[in-house]
């Protein structure tokens, strides 16, 4: 039997997953890192951590499938975008933690370009609003503000890289600087009309650019390995939330999915159209093949998984994610709380980063149920916010049903209140882990042992529809409340 390896470096953990050759999962290693946070709305990595238990999970997964090296056909990686590492050409080692893509130590920074009349161009040329998110901004405070950097990136002596680069690097032991089309696309260096890195934004943000990869397709030649025993190539590459509407088979201008991990990103394919949102969505490429690129509208939440995080970690309410369906059931219908999880700031379509987290409505009677609930419940109006943006931009396009994944998405309570909100069918696949689907597809595609698009299309299959069961007037009540909780938050109203 032949597998393809699929390494997915999360915001959380590290995973390498096997997939047959008939793209059966078959077997996972996850290993989580910690979460590093300085200052209030500071978030960091250990590079040390990514990379260590990238490798650790790898071997493990091989070890339990008492599978050779042989055996695997070749690699693929999916990754959190954004996120921003800068090491040492010769050594590999990082000269600054990474940088996450929650992160917004560069609010201040990116305030100023905006006033300086920068957002237009910017948006122009990458899809992207002005905003910390984003890698350029990340990239220059790490060149301004560890010694000696500057001098150093300057000399050609630093390399620039988001995760999936760092991994490339690390796993090729130095013999390849690349990353894919739709990993450059989020960095705010990248032109994603001309599908180029741009010299004038990395003049604007004082990047070197010999610090920055090699960009390819997503399914391409990214290098080989010899770490796992024995010569396997890496093979395909994409950002997360582009894996997965590649995993959701999102092949067809209109289609939509929704993933809901630490937070909740929304891709709408809209084919070879680039799509200039007038909701503050992003436009962004959701996949590179033999060249041709398709693009998507995206909206991103920052904050929806990690709130059920934050119920077990911060409030103690749960021990274990798998316990949130019971206690909001159990909420009292009268105690109606509203949680705005702006724990780093708001996403898309607010794209607020200075306001923070809320909880509105609270009694003496509120508790662990209906606190609860409320968080449940914020990922499902974060998602009809989105959804609402784009029906605005692409009404024609966007198609009836919704796809998710993640694993916020084995909610079903969280899933059957999205689809009361948004009076529309929510569809969850067989296959959940639709992320490292995607990057496993573009490495064994390449290969020649998956399909084709077209023909991997017909392989998608659904575990589970959510259906409306909800009034009108309900919800309109409900969506009121949560547009005046929002309302209540935004510093950039």
């Amino acid at each position: 039997m032949k597998y393809i390896l699929s390494i997915d470096q999360g915001t959380t953990s590290s995973r390498a997953i096997l997939f047959d050759a008939k793209m059966n999962l078959h077997l996972k290693s996850q290993i989580e890192f910690d979460q590093i946070y300085p200052k209030s709305g500071w978030v960091e990595h250990s590079g040390d951590d990514i990379w260590s238990t990238t490798i650790a999970t790898c071997k493990d997964v091989l070890r339990k499938a008492s599978i050779k090296s042989e055996d695997v056909v070749s690699i693929g990686i999916t990754n959190q975008r954004e996120t921003t590492l800068v090491w040492d050409k010769i050594s590999g080692d990082p000269i600054y933690n990474a940088i996450v893509w929650q992160d917004r130590r560069t609010s201040e920074f990116c305030d100023k370009l905006k006033s300086n009349g920068h957002e237009v161009e910017i948006k122009e040329k990458t899809g992207l609003l002005v905003d910390p998110y984003f890698s350029a901004s990340k990239l220059r405070w790490m060149l301004e503000n560890v010694d000696g950097a500057r001098e150093r990136a300057k000399k050609g002596e630093l390399l620039f890289g988001t995760v999936d680069t760092y991994l490339i690097w690390k796993l090729t032991e130095g013999k390849s600087h690349k990353t894919d089309a739709t990993n450059a696309s989020r960095t705010m260096l990248y032109n994603i009309k001309k599908g180029c890195w741009d010299a004038e934004l990395c003049a604007l943000f004082d990047i070197p650019m010999d610090m920055l990869p090699e960009v390819m397709d997503c399914a391409a030649n990214f290098g080989v390995t010899t770490l796992l025993g024995g010569t396997i190539p890496i093979l395909g590459v994409a950002g997360d939330q582009q894996a997965a509407g590649l995993g959701q088979a999102c092949f067809v201008p209109g289609m939509i999915k929704s993933t809901y991990g630490t937070g909740c990103f929304a891709l709408l394919n809209t084919g070879e159209e680039l799509v200039c949102s007038k909701n503050r969505l992003l436009s962004t490429v959701a996949y590179r093949l033999k060249g041709k690129t398709t693009y998507a509208l995206e909206g991103s939440i920052f904050i929806a998984g990690a709130a059920v995080q934050w119920l077990r970690d911060g409030l103690g309410i749960i021990k274990h994610a798998n316990e949130t369906d019971n206690l909001a059931e159990l909420a009292d219908e009268a105690n109606k709380l509203y949680l705005v999880p702006a724990f780093t700031g708001l996403g898309s379509p607010y794209w607020d980063p200075d306001c923070r987290g809320a909880l509105f409505g609270l009694t003496r009677n509120s508790g662990a149920p209906e606190i609860t609930r409320a968080a449940l419940e914020s990922v499902g109006y974060q998602t009809l916010d989105l959804i609402n943006a784009m029906k605005q931009d692409m009404p024609s396009l966007l198609k009836a049903t919704l796809r998710v994944d993640g694993g916020m998405s084995s909610s079903n309570w969280t899933m059957q209140f999205l689809s009361d909100l948004m009076d529309a069918p929510i569809d969850r696949p067989v296959i959940t882990e639709t992320t490292a689907l995607g990057a496993a597809w573009l490495a064994g595609m390449e290969a020649g042992i998956y399909p084709n698009k077209d023909e991997f299309s017909k392989t998608w299959s659904l575990e589970r529809q959510f259906k409306p069961n909800m009034d009108l007037a309900t919800r309109k009540n409900l969506c009121l409340g949560w547009e005046n909780a929002v309302n209540r938050t935004l510093t950039n109203k």
